[in-house]
């Protein structure tokens, strides 16, 4: 059974290294549709930039996928694809890995929202 979100039947999907992947796999995200697309990609230093954006672009215009989680230093390669995409669904989430920390400032939906707010009013 794939863990799915709040909507009826949407699923998060899963770009990263192999470690974050298997982590998602195991606690159920995995799903293949009736295409036989998975929704997840393992990234590893053979995975060409082009891979990745094609991936991501797959992601965003399926429409049983509501959110998209990406390793942070992925979403570094592939920056351009993610500033370009605009809609609220699916949502893109910058996650670390293992071996890459968090950066909030690297984060460009992050800053996009802050910008979306006075900083008084927080």
């Amino acid at each position: 059974m794939a863990l799915h979100s709040a909507a009826k039947g949407k699923l998060i999907a899963v770009i990263g290294d192999e470690d974050t992947c298997v982590g998602f796999l195991l606690g159920g995200v995995g799903e293949i549709n009736k295409n036989r697309q998975p929704n997840f990609m393992v990234v590893d230093r053979n995975t060409s930039i082009s891979e990745i954006e094609e991936c991501f672009k797959r992601f965003v215009k399926r429409d049983d996928i509501d959110i998209i989680l990406i390793n942070q230093n992925v979403a570094e390669m592939v920056r351009h694809c993610i500033d370009s995409h605009t809609q609220p669904v699916p949502a893109v989430l910058e996650i670390p890995s293992k071996d890459h920390p968090y950066d909030a400032s690297k984060d460009s939906i992050l800053r996009r929202a802050k910008g979306m707010f006075n900083p008084d009013d927080v």
